[in-house]
């Protein structure tokens, strides 16, 4: 991200996201409500003699133009298969990136829901049938302009940018290095036990924020994170708990997920090695954000010897967690 595009990001404020709405053709009335985000500016905007909608504003240089009609595409994809999802909404000329000035930005319907219950076996299985539908969509083509996620750009390139940010306190730095070499060949390991990985279209990011309930079963609000991936991405984040309990949720979240698309029994190797990638491009993602002042206001524990601590402790977990034994599906 240049300085200017920077700082006009950063400076996104209640005129500049008015003036942006009102430029699709939208009469805003005035109320506006930022909703949860940190990698991208969110927005519930108020329309006068209309239904709110839900601005988004894209954080510069992160995709490409092309990625994001990616994601949009792949939204409409899911859409025209009845599959629920909130897509974004297209003009009379068919677009659904908008620019403004220095800002890029789609618009979407403002839908409702509540959290989905993770620890409900009928929620699981529902979300299974929902993945699975997805997927089946997912399958029929790859993404071209969007990244794959692998060990290299997750693990590898986390693992570098960490020990050359000078995040991480000096006396903890060669626990963390000998920790992370260590977890990425271990993740190699998960990864060669899989055998040959199919890479398909994914949600990417499949936490329960992401997922809204309503009378009619979950849909999804946040594309932002599809990716190529393998199946496995979204459906580790559904379970928690002892090894039982994740293969009991496991065993009803596949329920549901194989009447709509075919589960390989080996990506159960790359659950707990998914999910060590994810801590490792977490935190690192944190880091790389560290000059936009919203993530020290939202993540104040981060710059902290204690946070490095726990980080660490963390990942310890994750180094056994990838030497017991597969979940049970069956």
């Amino acid at each position: 991200m240049n300085n200017s595009q920077n700082e006009a990001y950063q400076a996104l404020g209640p005129e500049q996201i008015l003036d942006a709405v009102e430029s699709l053709g939208y009469r805003c009335d005035g109320r506006l409500l930022a909703l949860n985000s940190y990698e991208n500016r969110v927005y519930r905007v108020g329309i006068d003699a209309g239904e709110s909608v839900v601005a988004k504003f894209y954080r510069p240089r992160r995709w490409s133009d092309d990625a994001i009609l990616e994601e949009h595409a792949f939204a409409y994809a899911l859409e025209d298969a009845e599959i629920p999802v909130v897509a974004p909404i297209v003009n009379e000329r068919g677009e659904s990136l908008f620019k403004h000035g220095p800002y890029r930005l789609a618009l979407f319907p403002l839908r409702g829901g509540r959290a989905v219950e993770l620890d409900n076996p009928e929620h699981l299985e529902q979300m299974g049938q929902f993945i699975g539908r997805i997927h089946l969509i997912g399958a029929t083509q790859a993404f071209q302009h969007r990244p794959t996620l692998d060990i290299d750009s997750f693990g590898q390139k986390s693992y570098q940018f960490l020990m050359e940010s000078g995040f991480i306190p000096h006396p903890l730095e060669a626990a963390y290095r000998s920790l992370a070499e260590d977890l990425l060949l271990r993740v190699q390991y998960c990864y060669d036990r899989a055998g040959r990985v199919t890479y398909i279209r994914v949600h990417g990011d499949f936490h329960s924020g992401n997922v809204l309930w309503t009378g009619g079963g979950p849909h999804i609000v946040d594309l932002d994170d599809a990716r190529n991936a393998p199946a496995a991405q979204d459906l580790w984040m559904l379970l928690s708990g002892s090894h039982d309990e994740q293969s009991a949720g496991l065993i009803r979240v596949l329920e549901g997920y194989r009447r709509f698309y075919d589960f390989n029994p080996l990506e159960l190797n790359l659950f707990e090695a998914l999910r060590t990638l994810r801590l490792m491009y977490y935190y690192a993602w944190i880091a790389r954000r560290w000059a936009d002042p919203a993530f020290p206001r939202a993540f104040p524990w981060f710059n902290t010897n204690k946070c490095w601590e726990e980080h660490i402790l963390s990942l310890r977990e994750q180094a056994a967690a990838m030497e017991e034994e597969l979940l049970d599906w069956r």
